[in-house]
C-alpha cells in the first residue's frame, strides 16, 4: 500500500510540469478564440473531449489488460467506460464548470447590458411596470454544465468503445502523455470558453490558469494510474510513465 501511495506521489509530481505546459496552452487557445462563438467553441470541444475520452479509455483499459491478461471483456467494457467517460467529464466539464461558477465568466459584458437595455427600452417607455427593476436579472447568463456522453453520445460514446478496443486487441499501444494532457486542456479550455460572456482580464485569465492545471493533472493520473489499480489483485509500482507506455525488460540469460 505504502509503495502505491509512493508511486501515485510519484506520478503527480512527474506530470506537474506537462500540465503547466498544457495549461499555458489552454489560455493560448482561449485568446485566440474568445471571439469566435459559442457553435465554434461547441464544435472544438466535440473534437478534444472525444479524442480524450479515447484516450482516457486506452489507457485506462490498457493498464488493466497488461496486469490482468486473462480479463474479461466485460470487466474491461466496464472499467474502461468509467475511467474513459468519466473521469474525461469530471475534467473537461465539471470541475471547469466549478471553475467558471466560482470565476464569474459567464456574467454579461456591459456591451450585452447596453444591447438587452436597448432592445427592451420600447416596452418600458409604455409603462410596463417593474421591467426595468429586473432587467439587469434577465440578462444574467449562468454557466451550463456541458455532459458530452448526454448530450454528444453519438460521438463520445463511441470513442469510449473505440479506446477500449484498441486496449484488448493491441494493450501495449502508446501515446505520448504529453499529448494526452494537450487533448485534456484543450477539451477544458472550450467548455470554459462555451459559458464565457465577459472579457478576459489578466485576474480572470489566471484564475482559469489554476482551473485548467487542477481540471487536468489529479484527473488524468487518476484515470491513468489509480483508478485501474483499485480493480487489479496484484501490482508492482511504476514510476515515471504509464504502464501502458513502458517496455517489459528483456531477459536476462
Amino acid at each position: 500500500m505504502r509503495g502505491r501511495i509512493a508511486a501515485i506521489g510519484s506520478e503527480l509530481k512527474h506530470h506537474a510540469p506537462f500540465t503547466l505546459f498544457g495549461a499555458a496552452t489552454g489560455i493560448a487557445c482561449m485568446l485566440l478564440f474568445h471571439n469566435a462563438g459559442h457553435a465554434v467553441n461547441h464544435r472544438l470541444f466535440l473534437v478534444f473531449h472525444p479524442a480524450h475520452v479515447v484516450l482516457s479509455a486506452m489507457v485506462t483499459a490498457s493498464l488493466l489488460k497488461r496486469y490482468e491478461t486473462k480479463t474479461s471483456l466485460i470487466k474491461l467494457l466496464i472499467i474502461g467506460y468509467l475511467g474513459g467517460v468519466g473521469v474525461a467529464t469530471v475534467s473537461d466539464s465539471v470541475l471547469p464548470f466549478f471553475g467558471e461558477s466560482v470565476l464569474g465568466v459567464a456574467l454579461p459584458t456591459h456591451a450585452d447590458l447596453h444591447h438587452h437595455h436597448d432592445g427592451h427600452s420600447h416596452g418600458h417607455d409604455h409603462g410596463i411596470a417593474g421591467h426595468d427593476d429586473h432587467s439587469h436579472e434577465d440578462c444574467t447568463v449562468r454557466p451550463r454544465l456541458h455532459l458530452g456522453f448526454i448530450e454528444d453520445w453519438y460521438v463520445v460514446n463511441p470513442a469510449a468503445l473505440l479506446g477500449i478496443l484498441i486496449a484488448y486487441f493491441w494493450p501495449r499501444t502508446t501515446f505520448p502523455h504529453a499529448g494526452h494532457v494537450l487533448v485534456s486542456t484543450w477539451a477544458s479550455s472550450f467548455h470554459v470558453l462555451m459559458n464565457t460572456h465577459t472579457e478576459l482580464t489578466a485576474m480572470m485569465l489566471a484564475g482559469v490558469f489554476i482551473v485548467l492545471f487542477l481540471a487536468v493533472w489529479l484527473p488524468c493520473c487518476i484515470s491513468d494510474i489509480v483508478f485501474p489499480l483499485l480493480f487489479i489483485k496484484s501490482a508492482r509500482p511504476h514510476a515515471h510513465g504509464h504502464a501502458h507506455a513502458e517496455p517489459e525488460p528483456e531477459a536476462v540469460s
